[in-house]
């Protein structure tokens, strides 16, 4: 793959055969998101774990305490006795059928997070082929399917992110926007990476934390020292 003047200028200033403390690492994340746009920054997290074997998934949500610097659309749905609370909480769509069809119908998708109670699970299951190829389908362990829909909008306005496995058995997380600077950036990556430590599965043997590396959206990976989180 062919690289830019700029990310191949931002790349001589990592030493890649050293791992970066988080906080000098997310600092010289930011020094080289030069992008006219400010750009996300996102940790890849290697786990020694194997993605294929059902009781080796590792998979939750966690609030990062800066929030993504996003703006996140929430698609609610829930039963009409429960709209209100919705859309008092701020969510951005709230149905049942309606919306269900909307996507089916209209390929519509403005959205970035969805919000089902667990009676509407039934209805949503319809989208899976659409939602679930795509990261959108609600799970519990995610926090998404809950009775409480207002507090699951609450979070994900808040700044709450999904983790999960992809199938080379890395997660890709968004920790924040360049603009944070390195000291908000950080608090989130820790919040993130504990989050992560705790969710380890019993049958993970070996080294937990394989490697890391945070970056921007246009610069170079910068890898990060993950001893101190301990496995």
């Amino acid at each position: 793959m062919k690289h830019g003047k700029r990310y191949v200028d931002s790349a001589k200033t990592v030493d890649y055969t050293k791992l970066y403390e988080s906080t000098e690492a997310l600092d010289l994340v930011c020094q080289n998101a030069k992008a006219k746009f400010d750009e996300t920054i996102e940790a890849h997290i290697r786990l020694g774990v194997d993605s294929r074997h059902a009781d080796q998934q590792v998979r939750g949500a966690v609030v990062l305490p800066n929030g993504t610097g996003k703006n996140v659309k929430v698609l609610v749905f829930c039963k009409e006795d429960k709209y209100e609370l919705a859309q008092n909480a701020g969510a951005d769509y709230v149905g049942g059928m309606d919306m269900v069809e909307k996507i089916q119908k209209e390929n519509w998708m403005d959205f970035d997070v969805v919000v089902a109670s667990p009676d509407m699970m039934g209805l949503v299951g319809r989208l899976g082929k659409i939602l679930g190829p795509r990261g959108l389908m609600p799970n519990p362990k995610a926090g998404t399917v809950t009775p409480d829909v207002a507090k699951a909008v609450t979070e994900a306005k808040a700044g709450k992110i999904e983790y999960r496995l992809d199938k080379t058995n890395i997660i890709h997380c968004p920790i924040g926007k360049a603009s944070f600077g390195a000291g908000k950036l950080e608090e989130n990556f820790n919040v993130l990476m504990e989050a992560i430590v705790k969710a380890k599965p019993a049958a993970a043997k070996g080294t937990y934390l394989k490697s890391c590396t945070v970056a921007s959206t246009m610069g170079p990976g910068v890898p990060v020292a993950t001893t101190k989180y301990g496995v």
